[in-house]
């Protein structure tokens, strides 16, 4: 299972995922889940993905192979004119790795992956999509700000109830940490470490990066003080009166 999210703030966009993978309890190892292209000065992209390993590692590797002599392999991801056209070109790869995977007759669902794609053109505006398996997308707006894929119930919560308009990058880097230590602590599927992205408005490039291990202090902060604050809300509650 997986857990990304992305969110778009007024200086950018911001995404985080787990690196989690498993095929039982017994066979779990470490893929990253994000995904990064840049070209100086004129769009950065970033992807993340959930669902079917072997479907997402095809189409990002077919992306990424379609971005090596631009002039000669159509379409790439870093020749789209906006990033509307980008998403119609994950979407349509998508479709296409599924239907090569699942021909005819078979179940095609066993396939299926979803991705949230983010980036800036020059040009455009900073802009997020979620894509669904199907390979048709939506867009992030002002009424909603953020997209999740992957093991979402337990962190959506937070995100719902926490979530402001104006946070800048630290308070949302908080606010996704406290959504990922929910998610870790109530799904043995999603466990870090943790992939940190953010590209800042008109820079063009993923100005920061980080991977964020088991033992960041950071993180231990953030999830034992949220833990503590949950405890000592819950005592500050009225009591219930039979």
């Amino acid at each position: 299972m997986t857990y990304c999210v992305g969110l778009k703030i007024d200086t950018g966009l911001v995404f985080m995922s787990d690196t989690r993978t498993n095929a039982g309890v017994d066979n779990i190892s470490t893929f990253s889940k994000m995904r990064t292209w840049q070209v100086p000065g004129g769009r950065v992209i970033v992807l993340l993905s959930a669902g079917n390993l072997a479907t997402t590692q095809a189409v990002i590797s077919l992306l990424d192979e379609r971005t090596k002599a631009v002039e000669e392999r159509a379409p790439s991801l870093l020749a789209t004119p906006s990033m509307f056209q980008t998403a119609q070109l994950v979407g349509d790869t998508l479709k296409e790795v599924i239907r090569q995977a699942a021909p005819a007759g078979q179940n095609a669902d066993a396939f299926g992956a979803s991705f949230i794609l983010g980036g800036q053109i020059r040009g455009g505006e900073p802009r997020l999509f979620l894509v669904y398996p199907e390979g048709n997308f939506i867009e992030a707006g002002e009424d909603t700000p953020f997209f999740q894929i992957g093991e979402t119930k337990y962190g959506k919560p937070i995100l719902i109830r926490a979530h402001e308009k104006g946070l800048g990058f630290a308070e949302t880097v908080k606010l996704l940490l406290v959504s990922f230590d929910s998610t870790v602590k109530a799904n043995l599927s999603v466990g870090l470490p943790l992939d940190l992205a953010y590209c800042e408005r008109d820079s063009f490039t993923v100005g920061y990066r980080k991977r964020i291990e088991q033992d960041d202090p950071y993180f231990r902060t953030v999830s034992e003080g949220w833990s503590s604050a949950l405890k000592s809300a819950i005592k500050s509650l009225p009591d219930f009166e039979p």
